[in-house]
C-alpha cells in the first residue's frame, strides 16, 4: 500500500521496512500493520487534536507532571507552543504507561518505541495468527465471560498497584489475544495518587466490565469490585495477589436532621432580617 505521510519518516530511518495495511481507525488514532525486519508489528499514528473525537479533559490530565519547566509554563498559558507540548504529553502518556504496565506483568501490547508521533508496538494476534478481535465483536459462553472478567479484574488490580487507572476501559479497548484479554488504548490513563477523579474512573472501568460480561453471566452485574479494590488501595492493603470477593459493604453516616433544621432556621432568620433592613431604608 502507499506509505502514509506520517509513517514515511520511520521508513526513511529504517525503523519500518514495509507498511502492510491499515488495521483500524479509532477516535484518537489510526493503526497500521507494518513489517520491521522479520517481525510484524503495529504502528499507531495519533490523530491531530482537532481531528480526534476523544478530547483531553482536565479530568484525565490532572496530576500529570511535565519535567520541562518551560513546557509546563507554556501549557498553563495555552500558547501555540504550549498546545503542541500538551499534545506531545498526551501521546507520550500512553508510551510511558505501556512500559510501566508491561514491566509489572499487565497484559498490554509490548511497546518498541515512539517516533515522530508514532508508537511502534506489538501486534496482538488471536489463535489463528491474525490480528486479535475486540471483545465487543464476540459472543461468549457464561463460563468464558466469567473467566475473562476475572482475568481483567486481576489486570485492573495490577495496574492500580503501579499507580495507574485506565480511565476509559470497556469492551471496545480490550483485545482477545491467543493468551487471553489484552488491554489497549492508554493515552488517557490517570495517576491514581495524583488525580482526584481516579477513584470514580476506576469504579467506572470496573462497572463497564461487569455490564459487558454481565450480558453473558448476569450475576456479574451484582458485583462491586470497583469499590472493594479502591478501598484496599487506599488502606495500603492492595497487591497483585490480594484475594477479592466482589462485594463491598457501604457505610453511611446518619443524617444530623436536627442540625439541618437549625441551618434552615438560621438561613430563614437571616433572610427575614435582611428584608426588614431593606424595608426600613
Amino acid at each position: 500500500m502507499k506509505i502514509p505521510k506520517r509513517l514515511q519518516p520511520l521508513v526513511d530511518d529504517g525503523l519500518v521496512d514495509e507498511v502492510i495495511r491499515q488495521l483500524m481507525s479509532g477516535k484518537e488514532a489510526m493503526v497500521f500493520v507494518v513489517r520491521c525486519g522479520e517481525e510484524i508489528r503495529c504502528a499507531k499514528v495519533y490523530k491531530e487534536a482537532n481531528k480526534r473525537s476523544f478530547r483531553q479533559s482536565v479530568d484525565y490530565t490532572e496530576g500529570r507532571k511535565v519535567k520541562n519547566s518551560r513546557k509546563a509554563r507554556a501549557m498553563e498559558k495555552g500558547s501555540r507552543y504550549g498546545r503542541q507540548a500538551q499534545e506531545e504529553a498526551w501521546q507520550s502518556a500512553e508510551v510511558d504507561a505501556l512500559y510501566r504496565l508491561a514491566a509489572a506483568g499487565v497484559r498490554v501490547p509490548k511497546p518498541y518505541g515512539f517516533y515522530e508521533g508514532v508508537l511502534l508496538m506489538e501486534l496482538v494476534t488471536g489463535d489463528d495468527g491474525n490480528a486479535a478481535p475486540r471483545l465487543n465483536d464476540l459472543m461468549l459462553t457464561e463460563a468464558l465471560a466469567r473467566e475473562y472478567h476475572q482475568a481483567l479484574i486481576q489486570q485492573v488490580v495490577r495496574m492500580l498497584c503501579v499507580g495507574i487507572v485506565h480511565g476509559d476501559l470497556s469492551e471496545f479497548n480490550i483485545l482477545l489475544g491467543a493468551d487471553g484479554p489484552v488491554i489497549i488504548d492508554l493515552p488517557q490513563a490517570v495517576d491514581a495518587a495524583g488525580n482526584n477523579h481516579a477513584s470514580s474512573m476506576l469504579e467506572r472501568d470496573v462497572s463497564n466490565l461487569a455490564n459487558y460480561f454481565g450480558q453473558f453471566a448476569p450475576a456479574l452485574k451484582e458485583t462491586d469490585y470497583g469499590n472493594e479494590i479502591w478501598a484496599l488501595y487506599k488502606s495500603g492493603k492492595l497487591d497483585p495477589d490480594t484475594p477479592l470477593t466482589g462485594h463491598f459493604a457501604h457505610t453511611y453516616a446518619p443524617v444530623d436532621l436536627a442540625g439541618v433544621l437549625r441551618e434552615v432556621d438560621a438561613a430563614q432568620a437571616a433572610e427575614a432580617a435582611r428584608l426588614a433592613r431593606m424595608s426600613g431604608l
